[in-house]
């Protein structure tokens, strides 16, 4: 039997749970090991791709523009509750480009964690829909904070622009409209996830990715992602 790629992902933070509090270099060791997971699940490739976790009135962020599969724990930067960068890395890095993005879900959801994903997945399923993602009748959607199997779950979909930054207006909007949804996608980019913890950021991010995968599975079979597939 083959090894899976990820087995040899070094486990930096292997006791780390959502009810022990993170020292701050524990959360940069948290965001190396997830972003070496992340880039083995194809999210991150390219130097694509971002993760924040907040620590009180703290937030620790991955840099931008460089690949996630190679960071330190001293490659991260530390911003104050506004999104201020206080601590910067010894490296000419830059902070990343999610950053306003990431803190419209710190300040409206109150998010512990905030993960930015160039899945293929979530890519693909905005060329399929317009504003709004829909999917219903799935087990999977029991892993989203609030919703239950049989709901129809939406997650809107806002415009690409050429900086990421830009995407901060629209973005803030649509969690403003969309108070269910626990992401937003960005057509023909990826999607943003959050959660109350980084355990539940990666949670949701992972559910998120199977519904986007069943949705493009059940179009490619005729089948209605908003009925979960069924007839009626």
């Amino acid at each position: 039997m083959s090894t899976p790629a990820y087995s040899n992902i070094p486990t930096v933070a292997p006791h780390l749970d959502a009810n022990a509090a993170l020292s701050e270099q524990q959360a940069r060791e948290l965001l190396v090991e997830l972003c070496h997971q992340f880039y083995h699940q194809g999210w991150v490739t390219g130097t694509g791709g971002g993760i924040s976790v907040r620590l009180g009135e703290r937030i620790i962020m991955a840099p931008s523009g460089v690949q996630k599969e190679r960071m330190l724990p001293s490659d991260m930067f530390v911003l104050d509750a506004e999104g201020g960068v206080v601590e910067s890395p010894d490296k000419p890095f830059k902070v990343s480009a999610c950053q306003p993005l990431f803190m419209h879900a710190y300040k409206k959801r109150d998010a512990g964690a905030v993960i930015h994903s160039h899945s293929m997945n979530a890519m693909l399923v905005t060329l399929l829909y317009d504003d709004v993602f829909r999917i219903s009748n799935m087990e999977m959607l029991k892993g989203i904070t609030g919703v239950g199997a049989f709901d129809l779950h939406e997650v809107p979909i806002i415009e690409n622009t050429a900086h990421e930054a830009e995407l901060a207006d629209t973005m803030g909007a649509a969690i403003d409209k969309y108070p269910k949804s626990q992401a937003v996608l960005v057509r023909g980019h990826g999607v943003y996830v959050w959660g109350k913890d980084w355990i539940k950021a990666k949670t949701q991010s992972e559910c998120y990715d199977y519904l986007f995968a069943a949705a493009l599975r059940m179009k490619e079979l005729g089948l209605n992602p908003e009925t979960g597939g069924l007839s009626s």
